[in-house]
């Protein structure tokens, strides 16, 4: 297997709705149309994708039923620290939910976490020891 990750899929209850949070509230590029089953925003390095949760479930032959916290988080690392209060606050304007303020970390960085409108934890982080491409 090389080491890649092509897309990072993430079901959601409302398709349009999710859409419009990544698209008009985060501003992630997309060429989807009302009515598509499926949205793709190319990023960096790799694709998000948002799929009806049921379906993606379904696909997956997996029980359709989530907890709150399913033991992953995505993460969006930026440049300083008033980028990721910058990126925190824009999220929340679109309909986010804080989850953790940003502030200092323990391991010399700053970060903070919101959930999507469907609770798909993003952690927002400036990290001196991990720099940006």
């Amino acid at each position: 297997m090389e080491p890649r990750i092509s897309i990072i899929t993430l079901g959601v209850s409302d398709l349009s709705r999710s859409v419009k949070f990544y698209r008009d509230g985060l501003g992630l590029p997309t060429n989807y149309k009302d009515g598509e089953g499926i949205a793709f925003f190319q990023l960096a390095g790799t694709w998000l994708a948002l799929y009806p949760s049921d379906a993606l479930a379904e696909d997956a032959v997996l029980p359709a039923e989530r907890s709150r916290f399913g033991g992953v988080t995505l993460a969006h690392n930026v440049a300083s620290k008033a980028q990721a209060d910058a990126v925190i606050q824009k999220a929340l304007a679109a309909g986010a939910t804080l989850l953790k303020p940003a502030a200092d970390t323990f391991w010399g960085g700053y970060s903070g976490y919101f959930a999507d409108l469907d609770g798909h934890p993003w952690e927002v982080a400036w990290n001196p020891h991990f720099p940006l491409e």
